[in-house]
């Protein structure tokens, strides 16, 4: 006898380990089709595609950077970096993330990583009552408010662009 879980790929088992493990509901959803871009999963969700939280790693002196972005936003660096009063982040290289965050670029989630990244949270994401965010994999994603998703990333608020 099988498990659901056993035929799902491990990083998304990660994600759902760790919403449940910090309190939040598992509310991942697998579908059929591929959504490794804001704008796949808005169609496939029929959301907004602001109220897709993109999970984005960038590089600050050799460690991760999460920034945990509304869909319809670019993040502008130098806007955060000067925020933050540190150096200039650059956009991580696809081996980066996949060491620091055990997942895919195009699949990133917020939680489920190997050990605890630095997160920023776009303060934009707060016009959504529900947010829709990547759950380890190109075709899985979760449900959360904004309130809950910077409780359990215990990310920084920021405004990103």
């Amino acid at each position: 006898m099988h498990k659901a879980t056993d035929l799902m790929p491990d990083p998304v088992i990660n994600v759902r380990s760790a919403l449940t493990a910090s309190g939040a509901q598992d509310t991942v959803r697998t579908f059929d089709v591929s959504v490794p871009t804001a704008a796949a999963a808005a169609l496939v969700l029929g959301c907004d595609v602001a109220a897709i939280t993109n999970s984005l790693v960038f590089e600050l002196d050799g460690e991760p950077l999460l920034i945990l972005a509304s869909g319809a936003a670019k993040v502008d660096t130098a806007l955060v970096a000067d925020q933050l009063g540190i150096g200039k982040i650059r956009r991580a290289k696809p081996d980066f993330v996949l060491k620091h965050t055990g997942q895919e670029v195009g699949g990133v989630a917020p939680v489920g990583h190997p050990s605890r990244i630095r997160t920023l949270l776009d303060t934009s994401l707060q016009e959504h009552p529900l947010l829709w965010a990547g759950a380890g994999d190109h075709n899985s994603m979760f449900s959360i408010s904004y309130e809950e998703l910077r409780a359990i990333t215990n990310a920084e608020e920021l405004r990103v662009r």
